[in-house]
């Protein structure tokens, strides 16, 4: 058990490390085909941060602590998430401390670390975006945090892998109105938490309109590209969340090399076709109006809360 436990962990630290950037090479490629054009190919962000890790690390006088920690925070954090959600497997090591509370808090930390980061650069827009970045996760963590809380009310603990494994013994509860209200809540919490349209657009450098952009105008170099590859990590873990909790078939539950395997290919598909679907779908989404952003995520925690609901009286608490 330690041993394929350990192999666990490490094999989805490193897939998420590897295949984030491929991730989001492949959702560049999609929108590129289907706006009709060729693309740069799916290894191009790989490409891009190799030639930002080669350049000279470049920092604005004024400076501190902050800026400079927070690409490694956030890269950090975001790897302690991936070896704590059950991508590929919930038989790990870690699986014992893999608490729904703990991942929202590293999270959240990423989040307020680069925030923080845009407030230290001292310029105007890096004080905006962080100023807006903060507003939507005030509303985005309290949906992620409540909407996997619906789920874990059946299987009475908020223990990741236990969910994962209560959904797999009891797959109706993925297709009862807690499951259907708790999946819509948590996709657009993933939407916002990510920048993705319609929350926000990453492939923008329209002043009025960024979000992320606009905390991270300031890095360049290898700083850069971890702040890139932090993004691709958060995003890729967040769909393999998404997947594992609503769609766990395929997920290993003992401790074996064939079944680690056999997650981690599932694993990949899965985050790969929401992947694929997101950006096909981003070709028809336009962007929000940044004050009607509040809205839409105040309307899935509305949703969560409709999930925890019926949850609670579903489960006959």
């Amino acid at each position: 058990m330690s041993v394929i436990g350990a192999a666990a962990v490490a094999v989805q630290v490193g897939g998420v490390v590897a295949g984030a950037p491929l991730l989001c090479g492949l959702m560049r490629q999609v929108r590129a085909r289907l706006e009709g054009r060729a693309g740069a190919g799916v290894g191009q962000p790989w490409r891009d941060l190799r030639k930002l890790l080669r350049k000279e690390a470049v920092t604005s006088l004024g400076t501190g602590p902050a800026f400079r920690a927070a690409p490694v925070l956030l890269v950090a954090t975001t790897a302690v998430v991936a070896a704590l959600v059950p991508l590929a497997s919930t038989a790990t090591v870690v699986s014992g401390s893999s608490d729904l509370i703990v991942v929202v808090a590293l999270l959240a930390l990423g989040t307020v670390t680069l925030a923080l980061a845009g407030l230290d650069s001292g310029t105007a827009f890096g004080g905006m975006g962080a100023s807006r970045e903060m507003t939507l996760a005030a509303l985005v963590e309290p949906t992620i945090l409540v909407s996997v809380f619906a789920l874990s009310l059946p299987t009475g603990s908020t223990n990741l892998p236990a969910i994962v494994s209560g959904a797999l013994s009891d797959p109706d509860r993925l297709v009862s109105p807690a499951g259907l209200l708790a999946t819509a809540a948590l996709a657009v919490a993933v939407l916002a938490e990510t920048g993705r349209l319609p929350v926000d657009n990453p492939s923008t450098h329209l002043e009025l309109t960024m979000v992320h952009e606009a905390m991270v105008l300031e890095y360049a170099g290898p700083d850069l590209a971890l702040v890139e590859l932090g993004a691709q990590m958060r995003l890729t873990v967040l769909l393999g969340l998404l997947a594992s909790l609503f769609a766990p078939w395929g997920i290993a539950t003992t401790a074996s090399a064939g079944a680690l395997a056999i997650g981690l290919a599932v694993c990949a598909g899965k985050v790969a076709l929401l992947g694929a679907v997101l950006a096909a779908a981003e070709v028809f989404w336009a962007k929000l109006r940044l004050f009607r952003v509040p809205e839409l995520l105040a309307g899935s925690f509305l949703l969560s809360l409709l999930a925890v609901t019926a949850s609670y009286f579903l489960s006959g608490a």
